[in-house]
């Protein structure tokens, strides 16, 4: 019950004015609690997106080997390239074996002849195709760590891994930041923003995904290995060729040869004429007004 002040200050109560008060206040408890229901289902997308990566962290953190994961994320990725260029359930007038092939060779470094298998076995299929590729990819990684400590290497897969999961779980974080604050304007579209946000994260979730399976393959394919004798020729420093050792008092008089000389003084092999005296060509003028004018 509300009480009230009339102009003569004496206090009365009015339950019209309470009831009003009471139902404003309830409306907006509602309105706080269905905003903090929203948030709550939008942080719950984000959550269950962290607890896969940090999942996956933990388990990169407690294995000494990673080598299965390296190997199904460089399959993966050989896969999909295949696929771009040799499109699954296609003939082969729509493949591009060089586009495939210059792929191969430039993410991976991975360089196998696929025109010359298609044209030496014409029967060749597609999903064998893709089999060689992935044997070819599985035996130039193992040749490549071959040349390296077991151990070294394991611990060089998981930084590696480590960083790139790292760096794009943060920028993935800033863009799902991005889109809650614009995802409303998706009611406009006739569209229910929740279930625009839940699409929308998931793939943008998935694309994280991809870039650091790629991102990985691509480095630990492309990263050359050197043993410690090459490593010791690359920094020895060159050796001198035609080179000529002088003493000290030859390099003085060489210096002092190539000193400049100092100047020498102009002599006059005529008399010096004033510029009042008539001028020596004979023309009657004075020396300012005719030569020495020139000068």
């Amino acid at each position: 019950m509300v009480r009230l002040k009339m102009p003569e200050g004496e206090a009365i109560e009015h339950p019209l004015v309470s009831r009003s008060l009471e139902s404003a206040q309830r409306k907006v408890e509602q309105r706080n609690f269905d905003i903090r229901k929203q948030l709550l289902e939008y942080d719950d997308v984000a959550n269950a997106q962290r607890k896969v990566i940090y999942q996956q962290r933990n388990e990169l953190l407690d294995s000494a080997d990673i080598a299965e994961t390296i190997t199904a994320m460089r399959q993966g990725q050989i896969h999909d390239t295949f696929r771009i260029y040799i499109p699954a359930e296609s003939v082969e007038e729509q493949w591009d074996v060089s586009g495939l092939e210059t792929a191969l060779a430039a993410e991976l470094q991975l360089k196998v002849p696929v025109a010359e298998w298609i044209k030496t076995e014409p029967q060749l299929g597609d999903d064998d195709m893709l089999k060689r590729l992935l044997d070819a990819g599985d035996a130039a990684y193992a040749e490549k760590i071959a040349r390296v400590d077991a151990a070294a290497w394991a611990g060089f897969e998981r930084n590696v891994m480590l960083q790139s999961l790292d760096t794009h779980w943060r920028e993935h974080l800033s863009a799902l930041d991005h889109l809650r604050q614009g995802i409303h304007l998706r009611g406009y579209a006739q569209k229910n923003p929740k279930q625009e946000y839940k699409r929308e994260a998931f793939e943008l979730f998935e694309g994280l995904l991809q870039t650091v399976r790629s991102e990985v393959s691509k480095l630990l394919m492309t990263v050359e290995v050197r043993s410690e004798e090459q490593i010791e020729e690359v920094e020895a420093p060159p050796q001198l060729e035609n080179v000529q050792y002088h003493h000290a008092d030859y390099d003085e008089a060489l210096g002092a040869a190539a000193a400049p000389r100092p100047a020498q003084p102009v002599e006059r092999h005529t008399p010096k004429v004033g510029r009042n005296d008539p001028c020596p060509c004979g023309s009657g003028k004075k020396y300012k007004h005719c030569h020495g004018k020139l000068n």
